[in-house]
């Protein structure tokens, strides 16, 4: 009966360890990353820069547009040729989001 407990304990742990797995980078504590989105133009880089930005708290309420149509408004961008992401927060309770868009 013991050798089943602990192998459904270790079960459990495993499964909580790797549940959590994700392609962002996140830390435990602290998180500021600045993430690449995507980019469109080779050799052409934009002199314009446009931020769109929310956040959410404790995951329970969010608001904001980070948008890239918002970011392109805010920085009258007409031509998109990258597109990058930031992300910080303190123990997951507040979240920035940032998306920052470069173009012409």
């Amino acid at each position: 009966m013991q050798n089943k407990l602990k192998v459904a304990c270790v079960a459990g742990v495993v499964m909580t360890l790797t549940g959590c797995a994700s392609t962002v980078p996140v830390g435990a504590i602290i998180t500021d990353v600045n993430l690449p989105i995507v980019a469109t133009a080779v050799n052409s880089a934009g002199t314009k820069v446009g931020e769109a930005s929310c956040v959410s708290y404790v995951g329970m309420v969010a608001k904001g547009d980070c948008s890239i149509e918002a970011a392109k408004k805010n920085g009258n961008i007409a031509t998109v040729t990258s597109v990058d992401w930031h992300y910080d927060t303190i123990l997951g309770i507040i979240n920035n989001y940032k998306v920052i868009v470069h173009g012409k």
